[in-house]
């Protein structure tokens, strides 16, 4: 059974987000990195870049697949975490701890029409 939190809004596409403030925190869910297996490179988006909701942001490979990442909520990407440059692995270790981009302003009203904790569930046995 994948972990899913609570205070987190779900894609379709195995994507999390999180605000905090004015920033909307992305990642990938526990389903997906367990579906990808290790993970050995992440494509961070640029930093400055705006991306509609359901564009492809970046890339997450694994020794499995290459996976693309899409883009849950319309915003500018203010942030992408460096830390998965060199470590890719983190995301496996802890894929809710290690988010891949920080999204600011984004649109409030995307986020509130993605998945809750309850639907991500329902959504996860229907496959």
């Amino acid at each position: 059974m994948s972990k899913i939190l609570e205070n987190l809004r779900y894609s379709k596409d195995h994507e999390w987000v999180r605000i905090d403030g004015q920033r909307a925190f992305v990642g990938i869910t526990d389903h997906a990195q367990a579906e990808l297996g290790e993970i050995v490179y992440v494509e961070l988006p640029p930093v400055g870049e705006r991306y509609e909701q359901g564009e492809e942001i970046s890339t997450v490979e694994s020794v499995k697949a290459a996976s693309p990442i899409v883009n849950p909520v319309e915003g500018v990407v203010v942030e992408a975490n460096e830390n998965l440059d060199g470590s890719p692995e983190l995301i496996n270790e802890d894929c809710y701890a290690n988010h891949l981009y920080v999204l600011s302003p984004f649109d409030q009203s995307q986020y509130d029409g993605l998945m809750s904790a309850d639907e991500y569930a329902t959504f996860l046995a229907s496959l």
